[in-house]
């Protein structure tokens, strides 16, 4: 699949196959297993302290020669969380109290916007790849990062956001879907309302742009990957599909939860975070539907529903990231998971026009 294939020169991968960084499910052990597969491992490293993302990247160099995309957030950090949150605060009390929690906590930031700690552990690990979600870093950071050697990758979910991710140097642009499980990585445009499905924004990404462009977004097996690759793109990005994998962070309930997921099983919600993510539905999602107006800034929201989310079995409120196609997902090894896709992509493209992958 690399023969000809840019994306894959720009990673240095053999197949245009992208484990989707996922923030709390992407282990070094997953991140190995697809990069020593072929594919490009990533880990999400958005949320993690310091040391933290210093022992991720660690063990996946203690487990993997090849590349890595080490991924971090660029969101616009709130000003006064405290002062934002009341209403929501009073909204859920009903349900501390019910739970004997206590009050509300006040709201807090449980991480920061990428910055120069995060910096330093590009600048010690050196990883190949370092991609972004919510826009870019400042000018400043963004050059340091560069002179890393680290190849820039960040998401677009509309055709401006792709231009202006471009316009700014960005070697690859991930055109995300409005299928696409976890967050939305909008920075430009905020209603989701607006936002368009991959197989839409795919080839208008492509048209507007020079860049590689990676398809993200309810692509969860070689079909998805392959209709991709005839829209434009240079390579896939995947997440749920993954999430099955033993290598990845897990629990059982959510795992059960994939295994008999439906179409029509996840929705977008910001009641978790502050910001648009598409998660498997919940009675918790439904309950509190008309609240969310009413959260606290990305991503504050978080520390507010953290206890709750602690004493889950008690509570029932899980956040159990998936995007539109969990249906598809199969339960095996990381890169036997590779392997398959690989051979699906290539027969699917070879049915239908003769040709193997490569995209452009």
């Amino acid at each position: 699949m690399r023969d000809g294939n840019r994306l894959c020169e720009i990673l240095g991968v053999e197949h245009p196959i992208i484990q989707a960084p996922m923030a709390g499910s992407a282990t070094p052990q997953l991140a190995a297993a697809v990069s020593n597969a072929g594919g490009l491992g990533s880990l999400g490293l958005a949320a993690s302290p310091v040391d933290a993302a210093d022992q991720q990247l660690a063990a996946f160099k203690s487990l993997s020669n090849r590349s890595l995309n080490a991924n971090f957030f660029c969101h616009t950090e709130p000003g006064d969380v405290a002062g934002a949150a009341e209403a929501m605060r009073k909204r859920l009390q009903p349900r501390f109290t019910k739970h004997g929690l206590g009050e509300v906590p006040v709201p807090s930031l449980p991480f920061r916007s990428f910055n120069a700690e995060h910096l330093a552990v590009i600048r010690r690990h050196r990883p190949r790849v370092v991609s972004f979600h919510f826009g870019l870093p400042p000018e400043d950071l963004l050059r340091a990062v560069r002179e890393t050697g680290a190849i820039v990758m960040s998401s677009a979910t509309t055709v401006a956001e792709a231009r202006w991710l471009e316009a700014r140097g960005v070697d690859v642009v991930i055109a995300q879907g409005f299928e696409a499980g976890g967050h939305r990585g909008s920075f430009l445009a905020s209603d989701p309302a607006l936002h368009v499905g991959l197989f839409a924004l795919l080839p208008q990404v492509v048209r507007a742009v020079r860049v590689p462009v990676v398809a993200a977004g309810g692509i969860a097996d070689g079909q998805g990957i392959a209709a991709a690759i005839v829209l434009g793109a240079s390579g896939a990005q995947l997440g749920t599909a993954f999430l099955r994998c033993p290598e990845a962070s897990v629990p059982p309930e959510h795992r059960a939860a994939l295994a008999s997921a439906t179409d029509d099983g996840t929705r977008l919600t910001r009641l978790f975070s502050g910001r648009p993510n598409r998660v498997m539905r919940s009675p918790f999602m439904d309950e509190l539907r008309e609240a969310e107006e009413l959260v606290a800034p990305f991503p504050a929201q978080l520390s507010l529903i953290a206890p709750l989310r602690r004493d889950a079995a008690k509570t029932g409120v899980v956040a159990l990231l998936a995007g539109q196609a969990a249906a598809l997902t199969r339960e095996m090894p990381a890169a036997d998971l590779v392997r398959v896709l690989v051979s699906e992509t290539g027969e699917c493209l070879h049915r239908s026009h003769g040709s193997n992958p490569g995209g452009s």
